[in-house]
């Protein structure tokens, strides 16, 4: 089952390990979460919303190039923006065309980059472009997650009934996206649930045996996404 063996890989990469095969098909990406900039608060109104404009027809274009995968804006109070998911042939790249976004020229935004796995579920976003909230979790060290614990028979257990959760809940067409960072920070990998309100996929991630006993801990936020670009 194709899910179930890029689920498995998911749960070596968020080991200690960071093991990867190429039978999975998982694939690398670069992930850069926008947060908001020095220049955010104090940009006047009208300057801003023609910086976001400018902002949005570089997203459209990175979409339709195929150098973004997915992009969107977060909602809520807090400091991040949103996230572009890049397809590039090395962090640099990706970095450039990060930094060439006129709101992150502007200092609206900054990026933070981070290496991202997930298997290659990408389609290509409808134009007009049309956007879809979905509710996107960052996935956290918690504290209960000690340095080389991943060794011990409990926490390998846990780990099974880890992947066994992922499983169920992908297997209900509510969990759409899941996959590891790879650079072994306090990151440790990202949910995207398809549901109708973030009490709904915030019941789904308690759920998880990790989160549970807080070796994990999740951060949800509303999405913007656009249609077509997750199956």
């Amino acid at each position: 089952m194709k899910i179930r063996i890029a689920l498995i890989t998911i749960i070596i990469l968020m080991g200690s390990s960071f093991a990867f095969s190429q039978e999975n098909k998982m694939v690398q990406f670069q992930m850069a979460i926008l947060k908001k900039g020095p220049k955010w608060n104090s940009t006047g109104e009208a300057e801003r919303k023609q910086i976001l404009h400018q902002h949005l027809r570089n997203v459209i274009q990175l979409l339709q190039s195929g150098k973004a995968v997915a992009a969107g804006p977060f909602g809520g109070e807090s400091d991040l923006a949103g996230v572009f998911i890049l397809r590039a042939a090395s962090p640099e790249e990706a970095k450039t065309w990060v930094d060439a976004d006129p709101a992150v020229k502007a200092e609206l935004m900054s990026g933070e980059m981070h290496p991202w796995w997930s298997e290659d579920i990408f389609g290509k976003a409808i134009m007009p472009l049309d956007m879809r909230t979905v509710y996107f979790g960052f996935l956290k060290k918690g504290p209960n997650r000690k340095e080389g614990d991943d060794k011990t028979p409990e926490v390998q257990e846990l780990q099974k009934a880890h992947l066994a959760n992922i499983i169920r809940l992908a297997e209900t067409k509510k969990l759409v996206m899941a996959g590891p960072f790879g650079d072994g920070g306090d990151l440790r990998g990202i949910f995207v649930f398809r549901v109708d309100s973030i009490k709904e996929a915030q019941d789904l991630a308690a759920t998880d045996p990790m989160i549970k006993i807080d070796r994990l801990k999740i951060e949800l936020l509303p999405w913007q996404v656009p249609v077509g670009v997750i199956p």
